[in-house]
């Protein structure tokens, strides 16, 4: 019997996908758990496997099409099935036709029937690497032909991909061909979207950044005795960006006009902090959303910032959480890379968005005709002026500084 290959719902505000790469032919044989073709929806990007076995009779989208969810995209079957009633192109009943329809894991997986060889660089042997790490180590510009595979019989996995991303400047991370002066590459699917939103949101709002710095020498003093106790193996890791995130959150309490939504005719105004954290990855920026972070202590907050920043890394976070109607406000960290002043862009619909800059020591007084350097750590308020005026702003900038500045753990 025929089987139909359904887009799978990747959360319930995706209404289509778009398939970027079909890895098997019409009239190919199909393993169960072989993978048929890569997908992504805004952010997020998964394999589709075969859920069973049988020859490919028909492939009904090309890559590069944008297909609605619930919606056959292929059928799998024998060469004598008919096939006719698959063809249609409309949503599937799934629940009348009794069709399971598959909810792949967007983890990197590595079965051993799906090991494709990728013809590397001529003159070269031929090399095993995953889907969805060529396509990451093109969107990044790796050269995948010096990337040493981990997976099964040297298969070069995302993480591999991830891992040489983090290795020295020194490392080969292009092809250099003789005689050109440069290479050109479209855009991706992911890099696309994100522009359209970064344009969007400067061209429709009204936008203003207040900055400001604040002593953290208490948060400081703070890390330092977590650190101590991990090393006594005590205690989890909270980081200064989590010490941050937890004053904002406490900030935002007091100023609930920050904690919303301008919606052009109205203005929605959260009761609970749905805290969003800007998240760089291989396939470019991501803000995912921690839902109800007023209601976490310090230590969850620390536990669900870290698991929603690695599993967009990983590539499997639940889409519903990159909605920018997810979160309520965001925090967006470029303080490891030395970023001394920034000016943030808002994720619409949000009224404002926290820009956390590096710290740096100076001068102050001590007290008692005493000057000294301390650390204080750059902030930078961007902020829809349509839907927040100056004075409320800064003040509210001014107490997330206090909040900072009297943190205790």
């Amino acid at each position: 019997m025929a089987i139909p290959i359904i887009m799978p719902r990747q959360g319930q505000s995706v209404e289509t996908c778009i398939i970027t790469k079909w890895f098997r032919q019409k009239g190919d044989q199909i393993k169960t758990g072989d993978i048929l073709f890569s997908y992504e929806t805004d952010k997020a990007a998964f394999d589709m496997e075969s859920p069973a076995e049988g020859t490919l009779l028909a492939i009904l989208y090309e890559e590069g099409s944008e297909v609605p969810v619930l919606v056959n995209v292929a059928v799998i079957g024998s060469r004598v099935d008919d096939i006719s009633s698959f063809l249609s192109g409309k949503p599937v009943d799934v629940t009348n036709q009794g069709i399971i329809v598959e909810q792949p894991d967007s983890r990197e997986s590595v079965p051993t029937a799906v090991q494709q060889e990728i013809t590397a660089l001529p003159g070269s042997a031929k090399i095993r690497i995953s889907p969805r790490a060529k396509r990451m180590a093109v969107e990044a510009g790796v050269n995948y032909n010096t990337v040493k595979g981990s997976g099964p019989n040297g298969r070069i996995i995302c993480k591999d991909i991830e891992e040489f991303l983090k290795g020295p400047l020194t490392a080969p991370t292009a092809i250099e061909v003789p005689g050109v002066e440069f290479t050109e590459l479209p855009l991706s699917n992911v890099r696309k979207i994100i522009a359209r939103a970064m344009h969007s949101s400067l061209q429709n709002s009204a936008q203003l950044t207040h900055h400001m710095s604040a002593d953290v020498r208490g948060l400081l003093e703070a890390r330092r005795k977590i650190k101590d106790a991990i090393s006594k193996g005590a205690g989890r890791d909270i980081t200064l960006n989590d010490m941050v995130c937890w004053c904002v959150i406490r900030a935002l309490r007091k100023f609930p006009e920050a904690n919303s939504h301008y919606l052009d005719d109205r203005i929605r105004t959260f009761n609970r902090v749905h805290l969003g954290i800007a998240v760089d990855t291989p396939r470019g920026l991501m803000v995912p959303a921690v839902r109800n972070a007023d209601g976490m202590d310090l230590e969850m907050l620390s536990g669900e910032l870290r698991s929603v920043a690695e599993n967009c890394k990983k590539g499997n976070i639940n889409p519903e959480l990159l909605q920018s109607t997810a979160a309520s406000f965001t925090v967006s960290n470029l303080g490891n890379y030395g970023v001394e002043m920034f000016t943030p862009v808002i994720n619409l619909p949000q009224a404002a968005i926290l820009g956390v800059c590096t710290i740096i020591n100076r001068p102050a007084d001590l007290g008692n005709n005493t000057f000294g350097f301390v650390p204080y750590i750059g902030l930078s308020l961007t902020y829809d002026h349509r839907a927040i005026d100056g004075g409320p702003a800064t003040l509210f900038l001014k107490e997330i500084k206090e909040q900072i500045e009297k943190f205790e753990m």
